[in-house]
């Protein structure tokens, strides 16, 4: 097949849309569902994404997509209990692409509210029971288990999207699209990420765990399939924050730090001890804990709302506690698409337990910002290497 007639292009009032090829099928086969312009953006960039996270890793690999950048990605390690609890994964035996998928869905869950999911190996049942009780537009994986299939075809009344994807799929050489009518052109960035992007390192301190080494790859990858200005904190195999889009750098590196602090702030005794309302959909539960980990929530308290979402009126998360919460999350990776110009980006990074940076280096105060670095005993390497993706 070498078209698909989708819904609509990025709008509903953007008709008629497709996609196509000029040589050869497409490589996408549509098993359920009517995908839509946007989802197919998604899906294209996640597969990409997650192919090469398991080349990098050879571990299974999942990403979750909205408006064509990653909310989560991750590699199947195995999760703790207190991750198993807040990435609400009881009643599932996990399997590790399952494991995959619940690290890159509990990344940012609000962000990933109606996402697109890409998978790097076959959809087995546990990853799909997983799925099945999250709000999702649809999955792109290689292949899936029949059980599997049996499951997400039943998701949105039978309309959920379900695409596979040829795993041997080699896209040409030279990429087009338009814009305004122009035709834009240029080489597909097949650029490999591996461990040797990670060899000049411009530290006082230059020790870096095949741990932190596999962070970073993870880091780099991600960020490779993420709307740019784009800053990626990574630990234990998953991305924990991830901005993107962002036009001033030090913006970037804030915003994916608020993440991955909130994303360890819910696995604080206190998040972890709420006692939620009978019945509760799981997308306000998120919403709750993150008001409850916000600076609103007092505001909430003296509205007297906190009612209708907690069967115990929780204690306020007072900031004395949540900084020293925070203090406890060490060993996280960051990288960036592009150099950091300033050291405040690595300040922020610091704040968000960061201890080893990746990025490419070529600011005119270089120095300043190894100085910042060395300041905090951080390792920090120099690829050359930018990774803009628009």
């Amino acid at each position: 097949m070498k078209e698909l007639e989708l819904k609509y292009g990025c709008n509903p009032n953007q008709k008629p849309a497709r996609v196509f090829v000029d040589e050869g099928d497409l490589p996408v086969t549509v098993l359920n569902g009517r995908p839509g312009y946007i989802n197919l953006l998604d899906a294209l960039n996640g597969w990409q994404l997650v192919k090469e996270l398991k080349q990098a890793t050879s571990l299974p690999a999942a990403t979750s997509f909205k408006h064509v950048s990653p909310a989560g990605a991750a590699v199947g390690k195995p999760l703790s209990d207190t991750l198993k609890k807040i990435y609400f994964t009881d009643g599932v035996e996990l399997s590790p692409m399952a494991c995959a998928y619940a690290r890159a869905r509990g990344a940012d869950r609000m962000s990933s509210f109606g996402d697109f999911i890409s998978l790097s190996d076959e959809c087995d049942e546990a990853t799909a029971l997983l799925i099945k009780k999250e709000v999702s537009d649809g999955i792109i994986a290689p292949s899936y288990s029949p059980k599997a299939l049996e499951i997400l075809k039943a998701k949105k009344n039978g309309n959920y999207c379900v695409l596979q994807i040829d795993k041997d799929y080699v896209p040409p050489e030279t990429e087009v699209k338009q814009v305004f009518g122009i035709k834009f052109e240029q080489g597909h960035n097949f650029l490999k990420i591996d461990e040797t992007c990670l060899e000049n390192i411009v530290t006082k301190n230059k020790q870096l765990s095949p741990e932190d080494k596999q962070n970073l790859i993870i880091a780099l990858i991600t960020l490779k399939y993420t709307q740019s200005n784009s800053v990626c904190y990574v630990k234990d195999g998953q991305a924990i924050g991830i901005g993107a889009g962002q036009q001033s750098r030090v913006h970037c590196t804030r915003l994916a730090g608020q993440k991955a602090d909130n994303w360890w702030l819910r696995q604080s005794p206190k998040v972890l001890g709420l006692q939620f309302v009978d019945g509760i959909k799981r997308a306000d539960r998120d919403n709750a804990i993150d008001v409850y980990i916000g600076d609103e929530y007092e505001d909430v308290l003296a509205e007297g709302k906190w009612q209708t979402i907690f069967r115990v009126k929780p204690e306020v998360f007072t900031r004395e506690e949540k900084k020293d919460w925070l203090s406890k999350n060490t060993n996280v990776a960051v990288g960036s698409d592009a150099f950091f110009p300033f050291g405040d980006n690595i300040e922020r990074a610091r704040k968000s337990g960061v201890t080893v940076v990746a990025q490419p280096g070529g600011s005119v105060r270089d120095d300043q910002v190894i100085e910042t670095a060395d300041k905090y005993n951080m390792v920090m390497c120099f690829n050359g290497i930018r990774l803009f993706h628009h």
